[in-house]
């Protein structure tokens, strides 16, 4: 019983074709949505090595997405992984960013704050 509880808390399964290589591959997501999937899907993409990427949810009720890749001889997995990384740069840099403007907005508004008491 513990064993199939495991396996069912899989968040990613890798799913290839019976007589594909390695640069065609579906990426099984558990527990996402379109938020992931497109923005990973776009990075994905942008990398020249890729001839396709794609994404789809099966369902509205299943919180899953299949996400394919092609590449031209690049293994997918490659471009799965550094997808993910080019993704978690721009998400921490979007987030340095948006953390020094709070404080920068917060530094020139203090002064107004401490007037009104």
């Amino acid at each position: 019983m513990a064993a199939e509880d495991e396996e069912d808390k899989r968040s990613l399964e890798v799913i290839q074709a019976e007589g594909m290589d390695e640069t065609c591959v579906t990426f099984v997501l558990h527990e996402e949505d379109h938020t992931l999937g497109n923005s990973l899907r776009y990075m994905i993409m942008k990398n020249p090595d890729v001839v396709f990427c794609g994404y789809s949810i099966t369902h509205p009720s299943e919180d899953k997405i299949n996400l394919r890749i092609q590449t031209k001889g690049l293994p997918a997995i490659d471009s799965f992984r550094r997808g993910l990384c080019d993704l978690t740069t721009v998400c921490e840099h979007v987030l340095d960013i948006f953390e020094s403007s709070v404080q920068a907005y917060q530094e020139s508004h203090k002064n107004e704050v401490m007037k009104d008491c």
